[in-house]
C-alpha cells in the first residue's frame, strides 16, 4: 500500500542524532537533526511568556481604497543583475552560515518588549493600502521586438490510441529529505534567501547536470504556513549534480543577483488583476538552449487551488539559465477563462516535443500537442491530438481530451527504460498524487495509482519528477501549502 512514512520523517527530519556538549563532562539529551545535519538548523524551543505579558505593543489597521494604475505595454525590458553563483561549501563547513549578516535575525535589546507584549496599553495604527485598478496604456519607449517566424503548415497525421498499460503497482512511498527552507539539505534559507519556496519542477540542463525551477519564494518575514513574508520572487533556478538521491538531493548552485541571494529569473509584472506573477510549469533543453513553460496569472482564486491566467507561455535561455526571455509569440491565451494549456508540461522525445496541458487550476482535464524540435518557437507549427489525429490549428482548445480531471500541475517525462510515458498530477478530489502511464502520448493512458496522500503529508501538492529516477524507484519533489517547502521523496513502482 502506498505511502507508509514513518512519523519521525513526518517532522521532516533524518534518523541520525546527535549528543551536544553544553559543558565539560555534560550533555544534553540527543536530538533528531534535520536534512542539513547542522545543530544550528535545530528548531528553537519556545520560551514561556513572562508574568503579564499579554498585548502586543501596537495594533496595525489596514484602510483599503481604490486607485486607478496605468501599466506600460509593451512591459519595460528588464536589465538583469547577475553575479557568480556561489559554490557548495567544503563539507567541514556546510554548517557555517556563509551570510549572517543577511539571514540570521537580529537579537532584541535587553529588557525590549517580547513578543507577548505587556499589559500597557498597545499603540493604534492606521495605514491606507491602495487596491489597484490596472488598466494598459502605449509604452513610449517600446522595447524591440523581433518579427514572428514565418509561418509552416505541419498538415495531419494519423495518431491512434494503443492499448492502456495496467495501473502502476506502488509498493511504497517514502519521505527522504527537506529540499528548501530551513534546515533543508543545501540550507537553503542561509545560502540564497530561500525560505519558503514550492514546487521544485526537474529537467535536464546538461549532461551530469539538473535543474530546478521553483514558483512563488520568499526570504526574510517568511512564517508558515502558506505563500508570505518578504523579498518576494515569482521563480528562481537552482542545479543540482547529485545522483546520491537515496540520501537527500543537494542544491549545488542557484542564479544569484547578488551575495547569498537567488534571483527572480523570468521577470513578472507584480501587478493584481493584470500579472500577479509567473509560475514555472515544467523545463527541457535541446542542444545549448534551456526552454521553460510558464503561466502567466492574473490573480489567485478566492477557493484554494483556482486562479485565473493570462496565458500559457514558453520561455527560453541561451546562457544556462541566467537570464530568460519571454517568446512574445509563443502564448496560449485564456479565452473566458476556459482555454486548454494554460498549465503545460513539455516533454523532448525522438523527432518531437509533446505539451501536455489543462485550463487555468487544478481541475480541467488534460489535452496534448506536438512540434518538431527545430520548430518549438514557431507556434504555426504545433499539431493537437484531436480523435485519433495530429491536426494543425490556430486554436489552442483543438486538441481532444485524453483524460478528464481533475487534473493539477502536471508532471511528465517518457521513461526509455520501461519504453512508457510516465505522469504524476495532483488529484483535488482524492487529496492526492497520482501516477498514470501509456505507451504512447496520446494514450490510452493506464488508470491512476496513488502515491502519497494529504492524509500522509498534510495541504499537499505538486509532484515533479526527477529525470534521473530509474527502473522501480521514482524520485519526485513534494510541495505543502502547511510548511511552504518542498520535500524530496522515494517511491517504489512497477
Amino acid at each position: 500500500m502506498a505511502g507508509s512514512i514513518p512519523r519521525l520523517l513526518l517532522f521532516g527530519v533524518t534518523a541520525g542524532l546527535v549528543a551536544t556538549l553544553v559543558a565539560p563532562g555534560s550533555v544534553v539529551a540527543a536530538r533528531a537533526l534535520p536534512s542539513s545535519g547542522c545543530v544550528n538548523d535545530l528548531p528553537v524551543k519556545p520560551r514561556p511568556g513572562r508574568p503579564g505579558a499579554l498585548l502586543p505593543p501596537e495594533f496595525r489597521f489596514e484602510l483599503p481604497y481604490p486607485r486607478l494604475r496605468p501599466v506600460p505595454e509593451p512591459g519595460p525590458k528588464q536589465k538583469p543583475v547577475r553575479i557568480e553563483s556561489q559554490q557548495p561549501p567544503k563539507r567541514d563547513k556546510r554548517c557555517v552560515d556563509p551570510c549572517p549578516d543577511l539571514t540570521n535575525p537580529k537579537k532584541p535589546a535587553p529588557g525590549a518588549t517580547g513578543s507577548l507584549g505587556s499589559l500597557a496599553a498597545p499603540k493604534l495604527t492606521f495605514k491606507l493600502k491602495p487596491i489597484d485598478i490596472p488598466y494598459p496604456v502605449p509604452n513610449p519607449n517600446p522595447p524591440s521586438i523581433p518579427p514572428p517566424p514565418p509561418a509552416v503548415h505541419p498538415g495531419a497525421d494519423a495518431a491512434p490510441l494503443a492499448r492502456a498499460p495496467h495501473t502502476p503497482r506502488v509498493r511504497w512511498v517514502r519521505w527522504v529529505s527537506t529540499l528548501t527552507g530551513k534546515g533543508s539539505t543545501s540550507r537553503t534559507d542561509k545560502r540564497w534567501q530561500v525560505m519558503g519556496t514550492d514546487l521544485g519542477i526537474m529537467w535536464e540542463s546538461r549532461p551530469g547536470q539538473i535543474a530546478i525551477a521553483f514558483g512563488d519564494t520568499f526570504g526574510k518575514g517568511f512564517n508558515p504556513p502558506g505563500a508570505n513574508g518578504g523579498d518576494w520572487r515569482s521563480n528562481i533556478i537552482g542545479f543540482s549534480s547529485d545522483r546520491q538521491l537515496a540520501k537527500g538531493m543537494s542544491i549545488d548552485t542557484m542564479i544569484q543577483d547578488s551575495r547569498c541571494h537567488a534571483v527572480q529569473v523570468v521577470d513578472a509584472r507584480h501587478i493584481n488583476y493584470y500579472e500577479l506573477t509567473t509560475i514555472p510549469t515544467s523545463g527541457f533543453a535541446i542542444g545549448d538552449r534551456q526552454f521553460m513553460t510558464y503561466m502567466s496569472i492574473r490573480a489567485w482564486g478566492p477557493i484554494p487551488g483556482v486562479w485565473l491566467t493570462n496565458y500559457g507561455g514558453l520561455a527560453y535561455s541561451d546562457d544556462n539559465g541566467s537570464t530568460w526571455t519571454r517568446d512574445p509569440y509563443l502564448r496560449w491565451d485564456n479565452v473566458f477563462g476556459t482555454s486548454q494549456f494554460q498549465v503545460a508540461s513539455m516533454v523532448p522525445e525522438g523527432d518531437y516535443v509533446y505539451m501536455f496541458g489543462t485550463p487555468n487550476s487544478r481541475l480541467g482535464s488534460l489535452g496534448l500537442a506536438r512540434v518538431r524540435k527545430e520548430d518549438v518557437l514557431n507556434k504555426t507549427a504545433y499539431q493537437y491530438w484531436r480523435d485519433g489525429r495530429w491536426v494543425p490549428s490556430r486554436d489552442g482548445n483543438a486538441a481532444s481530451v485524453l483524460f478528464g480531471g481533475p487534473t493539477g500541475e502536471l508532471s511528465v517525462r517518457y521513461n526509455a527504460s520501461t519504453k512508457r510515458w510516465e505522469m504524476t498530477y495532483l488529484d483535488v478530489a482524492q487529496g492526492a498524487i497520482v501516477m498514470r502511464t501509456a505507451r504512447e502520448p496520446q494514450g490510452a493512458w493506464s488508470a491512476p495509482a496513488k502515491l502519497v496522500d494529504s492524509g500522509q503529508r498534510s495541504q499537499l501538492y505538486g509532484g515533479f519528477i526527477h529525470p534521473w529516477s530509474t527502473g522501480s524507484d521514482l524520485y519526485f519533489t513534494l510541495s505543502q501549502w502547511s510548511t511552504y517547502n518542498v520535500s524530496l521523496m522515494h517511491a517504489k513502482v512497477y
